[in-house]
């Protein structure tokens, strides 16, 4: 067992030009948790840092750019507040990915702490070259179905 003062946290960068928000998202929220590693622990915040770039060219799929409706509440009376993701994903493209990977985090604490180690960029530069990130590998690519062996 791991403990808290034994976790080495790295860092991580990933372009999320032409990749799709959920599929990227679970990426993103396994390295955030350390659910990557072999010595993972669901109590302890054993995962790295994540830097993605380009925010602003991460892919819906399907009919979501239209369909898809980000709420949030200020707090007042009436005050619930809808933002379309076509506009989202204009204004505010960091938010898009924030909100898909913090709904895959969990709702406590730990989570809390884990999403703070997400760092969202809308271009392609950020300020975290200091600290060496590696390029975070793309997923395998699954086989086609009833495609020779």
């Amino acid at each position: 067992m791991i403990r808290a003062g034994e976790v080495r946290h790295e860092w991580f960068v990933v372009d999320a030009t032409d990749q799709v928000l959920g599929r990227l998202a679970s990426r993103i929220a396994r390295v955030l948790t350390g659910k990557h590693r072999a010595g993972y622990v669901p109590y302890l915040d054993t995962g790295d840092f994540v830097v993605v770039t380009n925010a602003g060219r991460v892919r819906l799929t399907g009919n979501k750019r239209d369909a898809k409706v980000y709420r949030r509440h200020t707090g007042f009376p009436g005050g619930l507040r809808a933002v379309p993701a076509r506009e989202m994903q204009t204004k505010y493209p960091e938010r898009v990915i924030e909100e898909a990977v913090r709904g895959m985090l969990p709702k406590s604490r730990l989570g809390r702490k884990q999403i703070r180690k997400l760092k969202v960029y809308r271009g392609a530069s950020h300020p975290h070259e200091a600290q060496k990130p590696r390029p975070l590998s793309a997923p395998r690519k699954r086989a086609a179905a009833g495609a020779a062996k």
